[in-house]
């Protein structure tokens, strides 16, 4: 720990931490890859670097704090087993680095768990148990058990070894990313930012380090700045929608002064999209949430050198497919339109070649006579139109209403 965080009591987490967990997780956790996507930095206005960490076996960075923390168990601790409580990517992490160490662990995981994540989870070998309707009744009944059968309670952020293997990501990120401006982190928990910010308070001082969370969960935010924490409602980034953030990262962050940004969900979904279409990186809305913080704050990063780290993949393939049909709707590359046309034969035909002639791609068509149209002599018209950008689509609409259609956006 650097003298300045020991005067002030900071939790002790230090560059010397962050590296023997290097080692000691050295073989069992993979080192990613740091990829430099041009055609993201022409959308991001900054040289963008990403740490791919959906890269690791459970799809998720949460491997390097579990690995780090369960190598450091005792013999008779070893025996005993282990018990974490998660409802995501904390739960195949300890279920995977326990399995590869021969140790038992239990998994108390809320009811309302999706099927998925629960099978994921037993196929590491874990003990799953169910209970609770909340994350924090899972949590009080996880430990429990660990009073009750002698299991070490392995805490997904709110752990010195635990932050310093999240650390790692920025030990790697900064032996080779040369020069950078700012590394962003996302924080749910607070274990991953805490951890690298204190390896980089020390191999590289001066460095802009921030933290981002979503804007329906920023309790960091609030937090720091002493103020009630109000968070809620649904979000794609669910991965770091987290009301109660670790008391050690944030004593850590407190002390070194680190500035969480907050970022919105268009903006997360967005750089979801991004990352899919111009990085070819699936990324869920956690992993993707360092982008989202320089498109939303786009003055604070233009033309910087900025790292992040893509935490993890683990996004539902029906919750990707809508956020990069929701993000070609914002774009203008998927055009949708409303209008209400005689019922009299020729009017789709019409239609029809007006869109194609102006390059369009009608990808599909609601046609309805009998209760949505304004008049028993007219009918609605729903079309989906596949266009290259904004442009084409003013086209295709000045094109229809040339054949006076009344058109409507929607």
């Amino acid at each position: 720990m650097s003298a300045a965080l020991a005067r002030v009591g900071a939790p002790a987490v230090s560059l010397a931490d962050v590296r023997a967990a290097a080692e000691r997780i050295r073989g069992a956790v993979l080192r990613t890859p740091l990829i430099r996507p041009q055609a993201v930095a022409r959308i991001a206005g900054a040289e963008m670097l990403f740490k791919l960490d959906n890269l690791q076996a459970t799809g998720a960075f949460k491997e390097r704090g579990a690995a780090n923390r369960l190598a450091l168990l005792t013999a008779r601790e070893k025996a005993a087993g282990v018990i974490a409580m998660s409802a995501g990517n904390h739960a195949q992490a300890v279920a995977r680095h326990a399995q590869l160490a021969g140790i038992a662990a239990t998994i108390v995981m809320p009811r309302f768990t999706p099927a998925t994540k629960v099978t994921r989870t037993e196929g590491w070998g874990a003990r799953v148990v169910l209970h609770g309707e909340t994350l924090a009744e899972a949590a009080a009944h996880a430990h429990d058990m660990a009073l009750r059968d002698g299991l070490t309670f392995i805490h997904p952020y709110d752990d010195p070894a635990v932050i310093a293997g999240q650390g790692t990501v920025a030990l790697e990120i900064l032996e080779e990313a040369g020069d950078i401006d700012a590394l962003i982190l996302p924080v749910g928990g607070g274990g991953l930012l805490a951890g690298c910010a204190a390896a980089a308070a020390e191999l590289r001082p001066g460095l802009k380090v921030y933290g981002v969370e979503v804007e329906g969960y920023p309790a960091m935010v609030q937090r720091l700045a002493g103020r009630p924490i109000r968070v809620g409602g649904p979000t794609v980034a669910e991965g770091i929608a987290v009301r109660d953030v670790g008391d050690l990262p944030f004593a850590l962050l407190r002390t070194m002064g680190t500035e969480v940004l907050v970022a919105p969900e268009s903006a997360v979904e967005q750089a979801i999209a991004v990352l899919a279409e111009n990085a070819k990186v699936v990324a869920e809305g956690a992993g993707a949430a360092g982008l989202a913080a320089v498109l939303a704050h786009g003055d604070r990063f233009r033309g910087q050198r900025v790292a992040t780290v893509v935490c993890g993949g683990n996004i539902d393939a029906r919750i990707l497919a809508n956020v990069l049909l929701r993000n070609l709707l914002r774009d203008g590359r998927i055009l949708r339109l409303h209008l209400d046309i005689p019922d009299r034969p020729g009017m789709l035909a019409d239609i029809s070649t007006r869109v194609a002639n102006a390059g369009g791609n009608v990808i599909e068509v609601s046609h309805r006579r009998l209760f949505a149209a304004p008049s028993v002599q007219t009918a609605e018209l729903e079309l989906m139109i596949e266009v290259r950008d904004a442009a084409q689509g003013a086209a295709i609409v000045a094109a229809l209403e040339a054949g006076d259609y009344v058109v409507r956006r929607g």
